[in-house]
């Protein structure tokens, strides 16, 4: 079982060189729900205003190996911009091959570029998830001194309280002006 498998990954490595065997490059985009948005993970496909914001036009896109997809929105600039970067980074090491040998367009990998090329095993650009450093600090006698807990708790009661206190200081105001 497992000799036809990588004999399938090899045949079909061959049938699609020189483009990646993972298939086209495809967008960072954040999950969908409350408890899973902070994790990152690779999209359906890139949007318009990704692509447009790259000067890359949507139908030439599918046709160089990037994923697009027209129902997706940016909801954020944060993402956008990490998108556009991504395709920045894929366009610069990207090597298109001439229709025709004879005849070269703009654009157009040189045929010194065509001899050092390789095909590209696994994904085009992984995905790469940052994590946060964290430094280890000992607790001093000052902070201890703090009281931290005590601080939280009067600062959250005084975040519940704003509309109560607001609404007493307009009723004294009135009572005084009485």
């Amino acid at each position: 079982m497992k000799r036809s498998v990588c004999a399938a990954r090899q045949r079909k490595a061959v049938a699609v060189f020189p483009r990646p065997t993972a298939g086209p490059l495809r967008p960072v985009v954040h999950s969908q729900t409350l408890r899973y948005n902070a994790k990152i993970r690779a999209g359906r496909g890139f949007t318009l205003e990704e692509l447009k914001a790259a000067g890359i036009p949507k139908k030439l896109a599918p046709t160089i190996g990037i994923a697009v997809d027209h129902r997706r929105k940016n909801r954020c600039l944060e993402s956008l911009q990490e998108n556009v970067n991504r395709l920045n980074m894929y366009r610069a090491k990207l090597v298109v091959f001439p229709r025709r040998s004879k005849k070269t367009k703009a654009g157009d990998a040189s045929a010194e570029e065509l001899s050092s090329v390789t095909q590209v095993t696994g994904d085009v650009l992984p995905i790469v998830k940052s994590r946060p450093s964290a430094e280890i600090v000992s607790i001093t006698d000052e902070m201890k001194a703090q009281m931290g807990y005590y601080k939280l708790r009067q600062e959250r009661m005084n975040e519940r309280l704003v509309g109560v206190r607001k609404k007493k200081a307009e009723q004294a105001e009135k009572e005084e002006k009485k």
